[in-house]
C-alpha cells in the first residue's frame, strides 16, 4: 500500500497511524499547489490523504482512511471492535472534526475566494469563520478539560485526526487563543514517538513560533 501525503496537511494522521501501527505502507510525500503534482488523475477527490492499495484501489478522506489502516492491525488500542458505544464514539469524533473544524470552518477561512469572487469581501469571510471556528472548538475544549484524550482514555485514531488541526490552532493567532485544554492535548500528541517520526519526515510543525514553514518536497520513505 502506498498513502499520498503532504508535508504539513492533514495526511498527518494517517501518516502517525501508519507508523504507530508499523503498517508496511509507503509514504509519499507530494509537492501540493502551484507548481505541484497533479493530484486530480491520482486520488478520488483531487487531494491528500489518498490511499492506495495493492490492487490499485485508491481510498479517499481520513474518515475511511484511519479506521481501515487500524482495522489492519484487529484488537488495536487504536480504535474499537465492530459494534462497541467505543467505535461510534471514535467515528462520532472524526466525524465532527472533519465537518465542523475542517470543512465548514477552517477551510472557508483559508481559502475566501472559493466563497466570494469579490476580494473585498474575503476579509470579511475569514474574519467570521475564525469566531465560527472557535465556536466549533467549544466542544472539543470542554471534553479535553476532563480527559486527556477524546474516548476511552487513551489515544486513538480520533486523537490522530484532531492532533493535526491542534497543532494550526497557533496560525489564527488570538481568534483561538483561549483553548488551554486544547493546547494541552496539542502538547501530548506532538511527544508520541509516532508523532515525531512522522514529523522529522515532513518537518517541523507547522505553526511553532520561529519555526520555517515545511519546504515542498516530492520523496518515498517506507515504513515497515
Amino acid at each position: 500500500m502506498q498513502l499520498l501525503a503532504s508535508p504539513g496537511a492533514t495526511s498527518l494522521p494517517a501518516h502517525v497511524i501508519i507508523r504507530e501501527l508499523d503498517l508496511p505502507v509507503a509514504v509519499q510525500l507530494l509537492r501540493l499547489g502551484p507548481g505541484g503534482d497533479d493530484l486530480a488523475a491520482r486520488t478520488p477527490y483531487g487531494r491528500i490523504p489518498a490511499l492506495v492499495l495493492d490492487d490499485g484501489t485508491v481510498i479517499g478522506e481520513n474518515s475511511a482512511i484511519l479506521p481501515f489502516l487500524a482495522d489492519q492491525r484487529p484488537g488495536t488500542s487504536l480504535f474499537a471492535p465492530a459494534g462497541s458505544v467505543e467505535r461510534a464514539l471514535i467515528q462520532s469524533w472524526i466525524g465532527y472534526i472533519n465537518s465542523e473544524i475542517h470543512g465548514a470552518t477552517q477551510r472557508v477561512g483559508n481559502r475566501p475566494h472559493l466563497y466570494s469572487d469579490d476580494p473585498a469581501a474575503h476579509e470579511g469571510i475569514r474574519l467570521a469563520a475564525r469566531r465560527r471556528l472557535r465556536e466549533a472548538y467549544q466542544p472539543i475544549e470542554d471534553h479535553l478539560a476532563q480527559a486527556d484524550w477524546l474516548v476511552g482514555g487513551r489515544f486513538t485514531i480520533a486523537d490522530a485526526y484532531l492532533g493535526v488541526f491542534a497543532s494550526y490552532v497557533p496560525h489564527f493567532g488570538p481568534a483561538l487563543a483561549d483553548l488551554p485544554a486544547l493546547s494541552a492535548f496539542s502538547a501530548r500528541f506532538e511527544a508520541l514517538p509516532a508523532v515525531q517520526a512522522a514529523r522529522a519526515v515532513e518537518g517541523p510543525l507547522p505553526f511553532r513560533p520561529g519555526a520555517a514553514a515545511p519546504q515542498p518536497t516530492v520523496s518515498n520513505e517506507v515504513t515497515a
